[in-house]
């Protein structure tokens, strides 16, 4: 398996936000399934807009799972082997867009996304953590899903958005026997948690686990990520990875973003000053955002 490698070569460029690309093409995620609807109704939709982000010079696709599940499908009428078959659907799609991308000469990569289980909820609960449930419970959540994600041989797995460190301890459990790696990034607010756990506490979970290639933080304010970077450094001593929404806020009732992008491309050099070595955007960023990300970020390599 090839993974990114830190060797030194300069910041691996990210993708951004892929739900936001397809609703600017036209397209209604305002169901429960979000962007995974796609995978079934609109696939060729999911490879345009993962090649418009290749194409402004990101390097990582990351699929259209993060809000999938079972369950989720199940309420579509789509079965459990179907909903199999959505989920590796997603990483060959985001492939398919790394191959026809013109090439620049940097390796590139696709990330196969797994989100939290308040995610499948479709209730902002990712933004709050504490569902109520045991990690033994969490685990029984994530590992069919992601064993399903690494059977379509994905480059690494994204476990992100992760809101309390209980969750992030049964993703990690998850990958007990899975022949893949992963990143690890939590959403933060105020410097902790959603949860409101230490940011310390958290990125420790990762501390000692090979699999774990990289941890961080994403869909968070642009502003709280700089400080997020360099303590997931001295805590983990592991390559870190950020990548932040636009700065607005999401109205779970309206499902809709909020207020004013405070997203500035040029923060990335202060991401990379901080020790970042993965750099790309969340939700609301779009790709002439990760094109202006790619040249500010650039000038350390």
């Amino acid at each position: 398996m090839t993974v990114p490698t830190f060797d030194g070569s300069g910041p691996v460029v990210l993708d951004g936000g892929l739900a936001t690309e397809l609703e600017a093409r036209g397209h209604d995620l305002s169901d429960e399934l979000w962007s995974a609807r796609l995978l079934a109704d609109a696939p060729e939709e999911i490879v345009a807009a993962h090649l418009a982000f290749f194409e402004a010079g990101a390097q990582v696709a990351t699929t259209a799972s993060y809000q999938a599940s079972y369950a989720g499908f199940a309420a579509r009428g789509i079965d459990r082997d179907d909903a199999v078959r959505l989920l590796h659907r997603s990483v060959r799609l985001a492939r398919a867009a790394r191959d026809r991308a013109p090439g620049d000469g940097r390796p590139r990569w696709v990330a196969a996304s797994v989100g939290p289980y308040g995610a499948t909820l479709a209730d902002g609960a990712e933004y709050r953590g504490r569902y109520g449930l045991t990690v033994p419970e969490l685990i029984a959540f994530h590992r069919p899903r992601l064993e399903a994600l690494v059977d379509a041989g994905p480059d690494v797995l994204a476990l992100e958005t992760v809101p309390d460190v209980d969750e992030a301890i049964a993703m990690v459990a998850a990958l007990d026997g899975a022949d893949v790696l992963a990143w690890l990034s939590y959403t933060v607010s105020g410097g902790r948690t959603r949860a409101g756990q230490p940011l310390g506490e958290a990125f420790s979970v990762a501390a000692g686990d090979d699999r774990v290639i990289a941890v961080g933080v994403n869909c968070c304010a642009p502003d709280e990520a700089a400080s997020a970077v360099a303590l997931a450094r001295e805590v983990t001593g592991k390559p870190v990875i950020v990548y932040p929404n636009s700065g607005e806020g999401w109205d779970a009732t309206r499902r809709d973003w909020a207020g004013e992008s405070r997203f500035d491309p040029a923060q990335g050099e202060s991401w990379v000053a901080a020790g970042a070595r993965f750099v790309g955007g969340c939700c609301r960023v779009r790709p002439a955002d990760i094109a202006a990300l790619s040249r500010a970020v650039r000038g350390h390599d």
